[in-house]
């Protein structure tokens, strides 16, 4: 493995990005076979992180921020290969100084619900959410 590099920005090749999900079990809870879709997600996201091995896609951070009060971090998403090196850890970090004044809020992937209070996350117990498609009551 050579040095990592990261870069900011969502100009990304789409099948790069599919192929990272899907070697980061991520793809299991996103929809990785609607290209439209995941194109709108990359598109849309105004603060993309990125890890590279080489021309290696090996990690992303996608967001959407507004730079000043909330971040809510989309997707974490490392190549199962490239797991456990801190790539992680380094992507949220840089989405953080990217934001420098924003809190960063996620909702876990069930694996990696231990992950998140490892590296300084707090708990916080009244997240909601209204899924696509669910009426609003």
């Amino acid at each position: 493995m050579s040095e990592i590099a990261y870069r900011l920005g969502n100009d990304l090749d789409l099948d790069e990005v599919i192929d990272l999900y899907r070697a980061s079990t991520l793809g299991e809870r996103r929809p990785i076979d609607d290209r439209a879709r995941m194109g709108s997600m990359l598109r849309n996201a105004n603060l993309v992180v990125t890890a590279w091995d080489g021309a290696l896609l090996v990690g992303i951070a996608r967001s959407v921020s507004d730079f000043s009060f909330c971040t809510y971090l989309s997707d974490l998403a490392v190549r199962q290969s490239h797991q456990r090196l801190g790539l992680g850890r380094e992507l949220i970090r840089r989405t953080q100084a990217a934001g420098e004044t924003a809190s960063i809020i996620l909702l876990a992937a069930p694996r990696a619900v231990e992950y998140y209070p490892r590296i300084g996350f707090t708990h916080h117990a009244s997240a909601w959410m209204l899924k696509a498609g669910e009426p609003l009551r």
